[in-house]
């Protein structure tokens, strides 16, 4: 047996989204987001599925809190619904709304555990999707209002902050390739997202260091590993490329204060650039306390003409997959960390997003989900290596507390080291759940 033993100091947390687990769509004064209006439109989701009801954690918050304590985590990441606080997008504070997330975090504070804010988990607000969106600046303006009302009202409770998830995922996913709300297909419509997000991001940032000056903020981008195929040079150039549109197209202008030429390059061919105005880089850059870092998967990638704009395949090897269909790709997570310590220097990591669709049901009162423990071993043994390497890694928060609603998947895809049986709200602990807590106890486990 080897033992892969931690740091003491590593932080270890479990994490959820407001859309995907509370519910409670239309109570409380909560307005429309775009996520509901997507899901509500046929043939968005799989089965029709949406996030009414969820996994009810707006009224089931408190069991929730008790079983983050009996796991033994250290930190709690959750979204704020912006819909819930201000129902409007700007303007007045809904008093229900407020109430709802100063109760879950009073209650994670009284239970030890430490609350980790994401300010933007792609709900945005219906009435400000009508007015543009995040295609307008002035939507821009609007979330440094939502995130200063944010630092007002629980900056005293909450330390560590996130302004954007993801922003791949909301832009380009969601405006580009049309599979997330609010659905578009239009190349120059998810590179105005794409820069109007890290421009608010930006403004938040400044806010923060004058509202929460003792607090921490980072943002938690979406990165995937591709090695190339072969030692080709275009095989080589073409993994680099395809990783670019995820990576350095949202970090080198947090860090360098840049777009990567390369990719404007390409986007411009195809008609499309960046509307960069003065003085959107220097917000864009200021310095931000942590990264964030979301990993699932990655694979092999070969140099082919024609395919997409970066001229780029994935090879579908013999790798396992996870029922979601991503393949497993564990060395991957090493080779992403190592690379964004050498490319972006020590920025301290946390690993925000990490985990493992597998569709197990609950089974004799237990959820036998060993292959979810598997790649969660694999995961965090690439952790071990990174931390070894010299990278400071500061946490790993594993995704997802609880099985809940996988957006456009509906609830097909089980994502939770918690059983949630959608008709009665029943929350079943999985093996990979006792698991986990047996490795923070210990801080290390065995291969």
């Amino acid at each position: 047996m080897t033992t892969i033993e931690f740091p003491k100091d590593l932080k270890w947390g479990a994490a959820t989204a407001s859309y995907q687990i509370e519910g409670a769509a239309n109570e409380d004064g909560r307005s429309p987001s775009i996520w509901d209006t997507f899901s509500h439109a046929p043939g968005n989701v799989k089965n029709g599925d949406h996030g009414d009801e969820a996994c009810n954690s707006y009224h089931l918050y408190k069991e929730d809190v008790q079983h983050l304590k009996k796991l033994g985590v250290d930190l709690y990441r959750f979204s704020i619904a912006w819909p819930r606080v201000i129902p409007e997008g700007t303007g007045e504070l809904n008093p229900k709304g407020v109430a709802y997330y100063h109760n879950l975090i009073d209650e994670l504070i009284e239970n030890g555990i430490e609350p980790m804010i994401t300010l933007y988990h792609w709900d945005l607000p219906q009435v400000l999707q009508d007015k543009g969106g995040w295609e307008s600046r002035e939507t821009t303006d609007a979330f440094q209002q939502y995130a200063e009302a944010m630092f007002k009202e629980f900056g005293e409770k909450v330390n560590k902050w996130i302004t954007i998830n993801e922003p791949w995922c909301a832009s380009f996913l969601s405006n580009y390739l049309g599979i997330h709300a609010p659905g578009k297909t239009d190349l120059q419509a998810g590179v105005d997202v794409a820069h109007n997000l890290l421009l608010a991001h930006g403004k938040a940032v400044k806010s923060f260091r004058e509202l929460v000056p003792e607090g921490e903020i980072g943002y938690a981008p979406n990165a995937t590993w591709l090695e190339p195929f072969s030692p080709a040079e275009e095989d080589v150039n073409a993994a680099r490329r395809g990783m670019m549109w995820q990576k350095e197209w949202f970090m080198d202008p947090v860090f360098k204060g840049s777009y990567p030429e390369e990719l404007t390059s390409i986007f411009e061919n195809d008609n499309a650039s960046p509307k960069v105005e003065d003085g959107d880089f220097e917000l864009i850059s200021q310095p931000i306390d942590f990264m964030g870092i979301n990993y699932y998967t990655g694979s092999l990638a070969r140099h082919k003409e024609g395919e997409g704009l970066f001229e780029v395949e994935e090879v579908p090897l013999d790798y396992r997959k996870t029922d979601i269909g991503w393949p497993i790709y564990a060395d991957g997570f090493y080779k992403l960390l190592t690379d964004l310590n050498d490319t972006y220097g020590d920025v301290p990591i946390y690993i925000t997003e990490n985990g493992a669709c597998y569709n197990h049901e609950v089974e004799d009162g237990r959820v036998r989900d060993q292959e979810r423990i598997d790649y969660l071993k694999q995961h965090l043994t690439s952790i071990h290596r990174t931390i070894k390497a010299g990278v400071p890694i500061k946490g790993y928060i594993v995704w997802s507390l609880l099985d809940n609603f996988e957006w456009a998947e509906g609830y097909e895809k089980r994502f939770g080291i918690i059983h949630v049986n959608y008709r009665t709200f029943e929350r079943t602990p999985k093996d990979s759940y006792y698991w986990y807590r047996q490795t923070i106890q210990n801080g290390w486990f065995e291969l």
